[in-house]
């Protein structure tokens, strides 16, 4: 962030004056209103910007608030203001003349006196104030000089506390108070600040005054917070529209809030120094003016006049009044943070022009270019607009409508609603009762929100930043309604943190787990899944059923979402072999509905006795089978998967979690709606959840008490992470290094046909081949040439081994530990079945292994020797699926060798549990029964 401009010189001095209170208060009440915007400013471009917020009190003078009476607004103009004679005498000078408003005058001008004990009078924040004396009249904020002013202290006692001084020559003391450490609010998410803050100053002109400001590294490194996982794609932003309401621009008596404003230009001066491109909407031109022209009022009138009710002002009037003066005060803000800032007005009438669109379009680019920050604002003194604003043929009503407008024809990429609250809530945020909504969904929450009351400051209130969010967040622009009170709120939302409420085109699609975090989504998950559990069998079954309709129902959908997920992975740039996995090929969704009918169709897995155990008499135990609990499938590319994984889920009793890969964003949205629309409301949604960011992902792999099973699916790289990162049990496989070792023995066709099946039937897939192993004695007898030219005919590239690359004059493989998942394959010649077995051995991936081969012999020292989770004889590797095998449908393939192994399907989603049904029986330190141990497992 830029320094501060300097502050003007300031040089202690050890003389006092009384100041006639009476001369001062009436001199600036004479002073012409017009005229105090321009004073008013030039005193505040003498405070530096870390010091506006105190500069509030000091800034407009008398309060004069519109509720006010009529006889007590007299009270306030006749009441000469009285010397405060408790307050000892700190000496300060200023050179610079600046005019100051009564209220100040009231609250600063005081009496020498010779007492030892600083006294003074409380403002505020409870600062003593001092004696000041002046080349001209006093000027000075309560707040400022305590902050900013170089003080002379005689006095014995003194509270150094209620008082900073500035830290240049010799004739100040040194503040006691050490500079605070500059911490993070979320303490338990991170425990240092990834970069040091710096403490730097800005020296004064003269004296060699500073001024603490801290300097801003940058946005997303000066607060490390915990991020919202479903706000990942604000690291993305970087045009940005921020409308700021009236309620924010203004206090509760209508004057403009400059500690606010002054926090609003620091933040937009950060994201401008930082490449954002930032528009602001701005209220508070009405708010404004009518205070001036209720003062002016105020000034003409008699005393008669205000005695009688008063009228309220006109709203347009008080528009053209105040409009200039929001922005000179947004002008000298941005000033001194060396931000160049533009005044745009605009009409409902000016969007019906076309050309007037293409024109601002223009107009705002070319501005965003010089990094200037065009200020809009609707030009109410001359718009058509009048109450109550529910014209049906306005473009935009008010501000919000005009912020979500400005954002579609501007193309920006976020829309920030500043509000006098925190977001969004179930109902009147002064209600106990009512919960902040993190992240709004349309759908579920349009007729269960009861709105409060709107501010009367402002057009909108609620009910329109709702209106204009939703209208926007349809339109494909994301919107965050928060709190333009805090300081940071802004930089605190594009740093992706859960402030404020969310509308996304996309929310409907995370609404379960939106609101939730990675623990809450895991015990959402396995309390549906108890529910599930505890239906009777028909109607677990049917949930299936319907699932499989809603599949071949929404095919074309489904499909339309799938072909945008690959057109935008091409456009990125993603490998062929991405792409090829990412694509639902014809008839996908209708075999993916069968295979979701035939689980439906199997036998009941869940408490199926596996074995029945008579331990004594009448005393029997039963081992059954039995769900998991909650499974975190992670998964790459294949949408669907999803679909195969939330089917087996529903079939064995589990919660479940996922998370795919981003390229099949849209494709596992849609794919996810789908489903959990079929899931009866008694079970619930939690029951599967879709994990909408990667940065969720570790937070969910440190949940070994809640989560039973990571099932990942995808590149060696993602499960070894995987694997490595958590306590959980892990199920899967990291390659699918496949072999097919074709014997010296084998019928030459049938060897051409599996070998070209494995490869090309689908070369992205994990159970294709990726190594051809071939027996010595093909060389002579021209069989490895007949498998090398039907390869090539089909388009394989083909590398070599050591020994094939020197005999076929191939180029050498990059290693025989590499999944190619394209049309590309290495060849190596081997002496026999043994040498073939040690090769698989060696560097395979314990997937599935073939053998080409008529003689039996060889082929059962084949079978019995591999030691991968699927080995064949005279079959093409493409058979290694949940699918071909019956089984359904697959959650993966698993080459562990503990619980599931191979495609997993209903059986690999389940575990075993006990069951003992007695009469009584006590151990009774086992005198108290006869075993008997009797098997009774085909009786049962």
């Amino acid at each position: 962030m830029s320094n501060p401009a300097p502050i003007h010189d300031i040089v202690p001095s050890t003389s006092t004056a009384r100041v006639n209170v009476d001369d001062s208060a009436r001199q600036v009440l004479e002073h012409d209103v017009n005229n105090s915007y321009d004073e008013s400013s030039e005193m505040l471009a003498r405070i530096p910007a870390h010091e506006w917020d105190m500069a509030d009190e000091a800034f407009w003078g008398p309060c004069i608030p519109s509720n006010t009476p009529t006889s007590a607004v007299s009270e306030v103009l006749q009441t000469d203001h009285e010397e405060d004679s408790g307050t000892s005498t700190m000496g300060v000078t200023i050179k610079d003349d600046v005019t100051q408003c009564p209220k100040s005058v009231e609250n600063n001008l005081v009496v020498e006196n010779t007492d030892k004990k600083l006294k003074g009078k409380e403002v505020d924040s409870g600062a003593s104030t001092v004696c000041v004396t002046t080349n001209d009249h006093f000027i000075q904020s309560p707040k400022a000089v305590e902050k900013r002013l170089v003080v002379e202290n005689t006095d014995k006692e003194f509270d150094a506390s209620t008082a900073k001084t500035n830290d240049h020559d010799d004739d100040v003391k040194e503040s006691p108070q050490p500079v605070e450490n500059v911490t993070n609010d979320h303490d338990d998410a991170v425990n240092e600040s990834p970069q040091p803050v710096e403490i730097v100053h800005a020296e004064s002109g003269g004296s060699g005054a500073t001024s603490p400001h801290i300097k801003h590294h940058h946005l997303f490194t000066i607060m490390a917070a915990a991020i919202d996982p479903s706000r990942g794609f604000l690291k993305d932003v970087k045009r940005i529209v921020i409308k700021v309401g009236t309620t924010v621009v203004t206090r509760e008596d209508g004057r403009l809030a400059l500690g606010r404003l002054g926090a609003l230009c620091e933040q937009l001066q950060t994201l401008n120094s930082q490449g954002f491109e930032v528009i602001l909407v701005s209220s508070g031109a009405v708010g404004a003016g009518r205070q001036r022209l209720r003062y002016r009022k105020l000034v003409h009138s008699s005393f008669a006049d205000l005695q009688k009710p008063q009228v309220e002002l006109d709203g347009k009037a008080c528009a053209a009044v105040g409009q200039n003066g929001v922005m000179a005060l947004y002008d000298t803000l941005f000033s001194q943070l060396d931000v160049t800032s533009a005044q745009l007005l605009v009409t409902d009438s000016d969007f019906r022009n076309p050309e007037f669109r293409n024109q601002l379009t223009e107009t705002v680019d070319s501005l965003l270019s010089y990094k200037v920050i065009p200020v809009f604002n609707e030009n109410d003194t001359v718009s058509t607009h009048r109450a109550p604003y529910e014209d049906s043929s306005c473009i935009f009503w008010d501000n919000d409508s005009l912020a979500a407008l400005l954002a579609l024809e501007l193309k920006a990429d976020l829309l920030v609603l500043l509000s006098d609250v925190d977001g969004l809530y179930s109902g009147p945020p002064s209600d106990p009762q009512s919960k902040l909504i993190h992240t709004y969904v349309k759908e579920k929450l349009e007729n269960t929100i009861t709105f409060g009351d709107k501010s009367k400051l402002g057009r909108g209130g609620m009910t329109a930043k709702v209106k204009a969010a939703v209208y926007a967040s349809q339109a494909g622009i994301p919107v965050v309604i928060t709190s333009g009170f805090a300081g940071d709120n802004i930089v605190k939302v594009l740093q992706g943190q859960r402030i404020g409420t969310l509308f996304h085109q996309d929310a409907h699609t995370w609404v379960s787990n939106g609101e939730l975090n990675a623990r809450d989504m895991a015990g959402a998950a396995r309390e549906s899944s108890r529910r599930l559990q505890a239906m009777p069998v028909k109607d677990r079954s049917k949930i299936l059923l319907d699932i499989a309709d809603a599949l071949e129902a929404n095919e074309k959908i489904i499909v339309h979402e799938n072909e945008a997920d690959v057109i935008n992975a091409k456009d990125a740039g993603y490998e062929s072999s991405l792409v090829s996995r990412l694509a639902l090929k014809p008839g996908k969704v209708s075999n993916l509905a069968k295979a979701i009918r035939m689980l439906a169709n199997m036998e009941e897995p869940i408490g199926q006795v596996l074995k029945r155990t008579e331990l004594s008499d009448g005393l029997i135990l039963d081992k059954t089978s039995s769900p998991l609990g909650v499974l975190l499938v992670i998964f790459e590319s294949r949408p669907e998967a999803l679909v195969q994984i939330a089917s087996l889920a529903i079939r064995t009793g589990n919660g479940l979690l996922l998370k795919g890969g981003k390229e099949a964003r849209r494709s596992n949205a849609i794919l996810h709606k789908i489903i959990t629309s079929a899931i009866p409301e008694k079970v619930g949604e939690g029951l599967i959840g879709l994990v909408t960011s990667r940065d969720e992902i570790p937070e969910l792999l440190k949940l070994d008490d809640v989560i039973d099973l990571v099932i990942p699916r995808g590149s060696n790289k993602l499960v070894s992470q995987i694997k490595s990162s958590t306590k959980i049990p892990v199920l899967g496989h990291a390659d699918g290094i496949c072999h097919v070792y074709v014997d010296k023995y084998a019928d030459m066709e049938m060897a051409k046909n599996i070998v070209l099946d494995a490869k090309t039937d689908y070369p992205a897939a994990c159970n294709a081949m990726e190594t051809l192993l071939v027996h010595k004695d093909l060389m002579e007898n021209g069989g490895v040439n007949e498998l090398l030219i039907e390869l090539q005919t089909k388009g394989v590239s083909i590398n070599g081994g050591p020994t094939a690359s020197s005999m076929l004059n191939l180029p050498a493989a990059p290693s025989f530990h590499h999944e190619y998942s394209s049309l590309t394959c290495t060849i190596e010649i081997v002496d026999d079945v043994h040498a073939a077995i040690d090769h698989i051995h060696m560097h395979g991936s314990g997937h599935t292994d073939c053998i080409v081969t008529q003689d039996r012999e060889i082929a059962d020292i084949f079978l019995r020797q591999v030691d991968s989770a699927a080995v064949f004889h005279n079959a093409s590797t493409r058979f290694s699926d949940g699918f071909r095998f019956g089984l359904g449908a697959e959650v993966g393939i698993s080459t562990s060798r503990i619980h599931a192994r191979g495609p997993v399907g209903v059986e690999g989603l389940l575990t075993t549990r006990w069951i003992a049904r007695g009469s009584g029986q006590v151990v009774d330190n086992d005198k108290g029964v006869v075993y008997t141990h009797r098997d009774l497992t085909h009786q049962a």
